[in-house]
């Protein structure tokens, strides 16, 4: 699916949009270059699933956790990340075993290592705000797919 996201408020409307339909355990990875907008994703997602607080990218923590009333919700940001192997410190093994929502930023520094993707979002900059491919990868990210197109 291909979305056009004129600026940064689109950006976060379609994150609340897509966020109401994610189901409790989904792996998602958010794929662009800086500034394009993952961390804005994110909080739309966040906001769908009751989080009222500030949501700052966790580049420096690697992970934030959101221990919401819908779901239980894991926020990586790999940019900072120098070996694949540090997400074993983090207890990834241990997260993907949770009903839990991973929601990844950077994921291709975090290969063979991370849980394969349900989702990605793939974002890149256009002349006008943003361009956003959405894929698919498994069952799961495709029934999401087909809720949102449903949903409009």
């Amino acid at each position: 699916m291909e979305i056009e996201l004129p600026d940064p408020d689109a950006q976060l409307a379609f994150g609340e949009r897509i966020g109401r339909l994610l189901p409790r355990r989904l792996v998602v990875y958010l794929e662009g270059d800086l500034g394009t907008g993952k961390t804005t994703l994110v909080r739309g997602v966040l906001r769908a699933l009751g989080h009222h607080g500030a949501v700052r990218s966790p580049t420096y923590t690697l992970m934030e956790p959101y221990d919401l009333p819908a779901a239980r919700v894991y926020h990586l940001d790999l940019y900072r990340l120098s070996d694949p192997e540090e997400l074993e410190y983090l207890g990834l093994r241990d997260l993907s075993d949770e009903d839990a929502l991973l929601l990844v930023e950077w994921p291709e520094r975090g290969a063979g290592t991370l849980p394969p993707p349900d989702l990605i979002f793939r974002i890149r900059y256009q002349a006008k705000g943003r361009h956003l491919t959405l894929d698919a990868m498994t069952p799961e990210g495709y029934a999401v797919v087909r809720s949102f197109t449903a949903v409009g």
